[in-house]
């Protein structure tokens, strides 16, 4: 399993970038498109067939603004930190708030952020207490140099082992276990059926799961915006915070099952202040991808990305440096609005599960309304101050590593 990294030194130059002393931005109409600014990976990425195109009448989900393949931040702000990553989002889950973003509804490809929305739909669903037995067919279609939880076929697991281990190490094997449970008589792909029926209740237009683990799958596809929402049901659930946190689970034995232990090694927890948890994600098709959550001062920021390369920063260099410009902005400034899911509809009985509670999700419409987009130019990070160094097997596949 490759383990990013974040060196004390390489962050720590992230966040000793200076301040700046930010004036409340005017409001303004919306601007023709603008270009996100992006740095130069040193190695291009391999070419891709190109994403389907978005609907007219999604693109504008959440706002005017949010309506560009480009740049879309408020008037009036220091510019956005260059990335490689091909669209990106920064959002207050508590207020609905979007501070800014770079085509934030265009289709990427999720690789292991697709899990946020394995979570989304069956936490509420599914008994952490209860025990489930993992059937060979759950490891039959798994590279085994994948990430995996570890668990074997006949072993018996917690639901909520299977929720650490798909959180914690990423386990593709933990996904499947899950996702067959979840989906009931029609088993895994009914699981995968699930998230769909739960990502068109989030309002994630641009979301469809091929797979419960985010392995690529023929047109599984998501956007910024969308994780953006998903991030925020999962976050407002006392027990994924919970989870997600961790950074080491001992899953004890059962049934002759041995207990071992699993480690959180892919997150930016005690490295960048305030995390709260977060998840990456790895295909060759999908490049890197990464959403996370800090909280600062009250304020609950959420930054998601797609397709980022390696070098110079990474998905965590780069997710500290647009949590960097988000929180600097004032409060208030933004160019659109996380959109409110629609009522809950389960097609199968809820199972009572603590921990799942609403936090302050709605949004306050009078203060969302959508600005215009930033008329800056590009704004160069300053990478030759941070490198986040990244083991990676020589012999990746496109198999998910994370």
């Amino acid at each position: 399993m490759t383990t990013i990294r974040v060196t004390s030194v390489a962050l720590g130059a992230v966040l000793a970038l200076p301040a700046v002393a930010i004036a409340p931005p005017a409001r303004a109409a919306a601007a023709p498109q603008v270009p996100c600014p992006a740095v130069k990976p040193p190695t291009p990425a391999p070419p891709t067939s190109p994403p389907p195109p978005v609907e007219p009448a999604r693109r504008a989900v959440g706002g005017e603004a949010l309506a560009t393949a480009g740049l879309a931040i408020p008037s009036g702000v220091p510019k956005a930190p260059a990335v490689t990553a091909t669209s990106w989002l920064v959002a207050d889950l508590k207020t609905g708030e979007v501070l800014g973003g770079c085509g934030p509804h265009e289709h990427r490809t999720p690789a292991s952020v697709q899990k946020l929305l394995l979570a989304a739909t069956l936490m509420p669903r599914l008994d952490p207490t209860q025990e489930v037995e993992v059937a060979r067919s759950d490891l039959r279609d798994l590279d085994p140099e994948s990430s995996l939880m570890g668990v074997r076929a006949g072993g018996r697991y917690a639901v909520e082992d299977l929720w650490l281990g798909l959180l914690l190490c990423s386990g593709n094997d933990a996904a499947n276990v899950l996702a067959r449970l979840g989906g009931g008589s029609a088993g895994r792909q009914g699981g995968v059926d699930a998230m769909n029926e739960e990502a068109r209740r989030l309002r994630a237009y641009q979301t469809h799961a091929a797979t419960p683990s985010g392995l690529d799958g023929p047109g599984q596809y998501t956007s910024a915006y969308d994780l953006a929402l998903i991030a925020r049901a999962t976050f407002a659930r006392e027990d994924f915070r919970r989870y997600v946190a961790t950074q080491v689970a001992r899953i004890p034995a059962r049934s002759g099952t041995p207990a071992f232990e699993i480690t959180h090694d892919n997150t930016l927890l005690g490295h960048y202040p305030g995390t709260l948890g977060g998840k990456t994600g790895f295909t060759d098709l999908a490049r890197q991808t990464y959403v996370g959550v800090a909280e600062r001062d009250g304020r609950r920021l959420a930054v998601t990305l797609l397709g980022a390369e390696t070098a110079p920063l990474g998905s965590l260099g780069e997710a500290a440096a647009l949590l960097n410009w988000g929180f600097a902005l004032p409060r208030g400034a933004s160019v659109g609005h996380l959109v409110a899911p629609e009522e809950k509809k389960y097609d199968q009985p809820v199972v009572p599960v603590k921990g799942e509670r609403e936090e302050e999700t709605a949004e306050t419409t009078s203060l969302l309304l959508p600005v215009g987009l930033g008329l800056g130019g590009v704004f160069v990070l300053t990478v030759a101050l941070v490198v986040i160094p990244w083991r990676r097997r020589t012999t990746r596949s496109k198999s998910d590593r994370r």
